[in-house]
């Protein structure tokens, strides 16, 4: 029993239920969580609630943009779960979203965008990234995954940003940069441990 439950999508199920229930309350409260928790330079540089990184990857702006974000988390998040493990998962999950939430505060700040963000793209756009290190370094096959269909993927998804509007690309580029680089460095310890065991 212990065994199956090591290879169910626990940590995405939780997060998909947990991003879900979260719109829900929005949709009956109005903009008080949104006010909470949206992410812009004035609330997190000057008044510093620092909170925010975190809480505006809970926030969605509608039933498109929650189910979009939701949909590509539970189904890619749940093979990588499976091939790291619950807790890799869930720390590179949460350090993507806030290497995401950090590049949109850094290209606000230095544009002057006083304008806020919410949703989970950069914490996904981050397993994007940390898909690509994966089937770069891990060398280990994960069926019908390969670098290049990885790398279309990831243009595909960059491009909708660009050609799409209210669209925070800062955000979806700094955490798939977040994502590559903590898996990368998951990769290169992984292999470097089974090296020296």
């Amino acid at each position: 029993m212990l065994q199956k439950w090591k290879s169910w999508p626990v940590v995405s199920a939780a997060l998909v239920l947990t991003n879900v229930i979260i719109f829900i309350i929005c949709t009956f409260t109005g903009d008080l969580l949104y006010n909470k928790g949206i992410l812009d330079v004035w609330h997190v540089a000057v008044k510093r609630e620092y909170g925010r990184i975190i809480w505006a990857m809970f926030l969605h702006s509608g039933v498109s943009h929650i189910f979009n974000n939701m949909f590509i988390l539970f189904f890619l998040g749940a093979m990588i779960e499976k091939e790291i493990g619950h807790i890799r998962y869930g720390v590179l999950y949460f350090l993507s979203g806030i290497g995401g939430n950090l590049a949109s505060l850094f290209f606000k700040l230095v544009t002057d965008d006083i304008s806020g963000s919410i949703g989970a793209s950069g914490a996904v756009f981050g397993l994007d990234g940390v898909l690509l290190a994966m089937v770069l370094l891990f060398h280990r096959p994960m069926k019908n995954v390969t670098p290049v269909r990885v790398m279309l993927m990831i243009f595909y998804s960059l491009y909708s940003g660009f050609t799409g509007s209210n669209i925070d690309n800062a955000a979806h580029i700094g955490g798939l940069a977040t994502g590559f680089v903590c898996g990368s460095l998951m990769c290169l310890l992984w292999k470097g441990n089974k090296r020296r065991s």
